[in-house]
């Protein structure tokens, strides 16, 4: 291999590593990491700025970017939580529920994009969950598991396969029509959700969920102080009053006559008779006490949901996008952007104790905020969150603007799939008619439309190219033929190994970006179809089902659930085999060599 690879190769392979390395790390956001590995191809020369910047204008990404368009007029008129609804019904118990979540959303998943369904449904099965007693950790890693699966069957069911279709068209091959990876997805479906509902069910564990512990946590560290009237602390800012940095308790809401504050900036200025409300341990008071100034407005710990309390609870998960990521919420000034205070966080299944502002936030965790209203109107859709859920009520659902929805969305699968419209330009027009019709804001799109995500698909494109242009693919290609002593299928059974392994390590866009010339080059030089190794491909980087970052809603539902890393091994590894058993038996009857 040393001999065959130029600088350029060896330079690919250590920017392709180091991206890796970095992804691990999680202390720099993945568009970050990825536009460095683009600079540096570009500024060795290793790629042209044209070659480094085509992702951008790739037909697979400019449908991602416009199918965010359909995604919010969904949830905005309240479609998805409508469907949510509908899939949850009024199961009898655990097993039928299990069954009713993963066979429905597996289906809807083939046409919505799996993110917004999994994200709803978090909602619809922790209600459910509260209300039946069954814990939420039974359901939601096999509805998550379920989607993923479902969104392998179709060219729009999952960001990847829109990905590879791109690049099958960059390629001059003929292009895929919207049914064409159902042929292969639909025995793993079937497989993957007799294992969920059989050896998986004894596999979940049963563990509150990180809300329940944070929520349950929090009612019994809430109490309520007064401002006295002739009190040192009456004119003097919250900062001032050294409210801002106490050891035991924080400032998360002030109320002022008919005016409720929740988010208490710094420099807000204290009057007589402000009732402020503190969340910390249990035995805030104590401290608060030893304040001038302040007394006690009841002497007993009031739960945060109690009527006297008018607040939004909100449920956050963060993204590996957000902002906040890597830092504490006051160096992320939490408060100030999203006008929120975090009332408790939870990682891994397990609430953390120390106090929110000193917390170092990580991807994945979980937040239990108390904000205003208006707080899902202007973050419900933002890349910031995986989840947003509002905890004390809901919006109701616009019929009439959710059914038009609906219709645009089964307009362009129909005509997509029936009469041939290309899936860019059929997702275009729908995109485009949902905007006339009303069902989405252009408010609503600015805070949905995940540029950063759209950066990083793009900026993966960047070393596909470099790993095609420099030669790694053919040398690997060569490797993998090596291996399997020229057979065409064990061949591909290999290439869809290192796609699975590259999903579970770095990202389902990335390893399919990554794998796609490989698979060509091994193709050209076992002299076969390449058809059989673009499935394997487009497949196995969407199988990401072992660890928490190898699929976007891997980590959508780690904190909901109160999973650990542990629980997607023990469950996902088994699914994983299952899942590749099927598609390798399915693709070369699908996909001939």
């Amino acid at each position: 291999m040393a001999t065959e690879l130029g600088w350029q190769g060896w330079l690919t392979i250590g920017v392709v590593l180091a991206t890796l390395g970095l992804l691990l790390w999680e202390r720099l956001t993945p568009d970050k990491v990825l536009a460095g590995a683009v600079v540096v191809l570009m500024a060795t020369g290793v790629l042209s700025p044209a070659e480094a910047l085509a992702g951008f204008w790739n037909q697979g990404v400019l449908t991602v970017a416009v199918l965010f368009v359909l995604v919010a007029a969904l949830k905005t008129t309240g479609a998805i939580r409508w469907i949510g609804a509908w899939v949850l019904g009024r199961p009898s118990g655990e097993m039928r529920a299990q069954l009713r979540l993963t066979t429905i959303s597996s289906g809807l998943s083939a046409f919505i994009n799996n993110t917004p369904v999994v994200a709803t449904l978090i909602s619809a099965v922790e209600h459910w969950s509260r209300a039946s007693g069954v814990p939420a950790s039974k359901l939601l890693l096999p509805m998550n598991y379920a989607t993923i699966l479902g969104g392998m069957c179709t060219l729009i069911g999952t960001s990847t396969n829109l990905i590879v279709a791109g690049l099958v068209l960059a390629q001059g091959m003929p292009p895929l029509r919207m049914f064409d990876p159902l042929w292969v997805a639909l025995p793993a479906v079937v497989a993957g959700l007799l294992y969920l509902g059989t050896l998986g069910r004894w596999l979940l564990p049963a563990r509150r969920s990180a809300f329940d512990q944070a929520a349950a946590d929090s009612r019994e560290y809430s109490v309520e102080m007064l401002v006295e009237p002739t009190g040192r602390l009456v004119g003097k800012t919250v900062d001032a009053a050294g409210l801002r940095h106490l050891s035991g308790s924080f400032l998360v809401e002030l109320s002022r006559e008919r005016e409720l504050l929740a988010a208490v900036t710094p420099d807000t200025l204290l009057r007589a008779g402000d009732r402020l409300v503190f969340v910390g341990v249990t035995d805030a008071v104590r401290e608060l006490r030893r304040i001038e100034g302040l007394r006690p407005a009841t002497d007993q710990l009031f739960k945060i949901d109690g009527a006297e309390a008018r607040r939004n609870l909100v449920e956050l998960v963060l993204s590996r996008f957000s902002p906040a990521v890597g830092k504490n919420l006051r160096d992320a000034a939490f408060r100030n952007r999203y006008n929120a205070a975090v009332i408790a966080v939870s990682r891994h299944g397990q609430r953390l104790h120390q106090k929110p502002g000193d917390v170092v936030l990580q991807a994945g965790d979980t937040l239990l905020v108390e904000t205003s209203p208006d707080f899902m109107a202007r973050f419900a859709n933002s890349p910031d969150f995986l989840v947003v859920n509002l905890i004390d009520g809901e919006r109701p659902v616009d019929s009439r603007r959710a059914m038009t929805a609906l219709g645009i969305l089964l307009a362009m699968i129909l005509a997509n799939s029936v009469f041939g419209v290309s899936i860019l330009l059929s997702a275009v027009v729908a995109a485009s008619v949902a905007v006339l019709a009303r069902c989405v804001g252009f408010s609503e799109l600015r805070r949905s439309l995940d540029l950063r995500l759209i950066a990083v698909i793009a900026c993966s494109f960047a070393l596909g190219a470099a790993v095609d242009k420099t030669g790694v693919a053919d040398v690997v290609a060569g490797q993998l033929s090596g291996f399997s002593a020229s057979d065409p299928f064990m061949t591909m059974v290999l290439v869809y190994l290192m796609a699975v392994l590259f999903t579970e390590l770095l990202t389902n866009n990335a390893a399919a970006i990554l794998m796609f010339p490989i698979g060509l080059s091994a193709a050209e030089q076992l002299g076969v179809s390449p058809m059989p190794f673009v499935m394997a491909v487009m497949i196995g980087a969407s199988a990401g089902f072992i660890t928490p970052i190898g699929y976007q809603t891997n980590l959508m539902v780690y904190g909901p659930g109160g999973y650990r890393f542990t629980d997607y091994v023990r469950v996902g590894a088994p699914l994983s085999l299952v899942v590749g058993l099927a598609v390798l038996w399915a693709i070369p009857r699908a996909w001939p060599f």
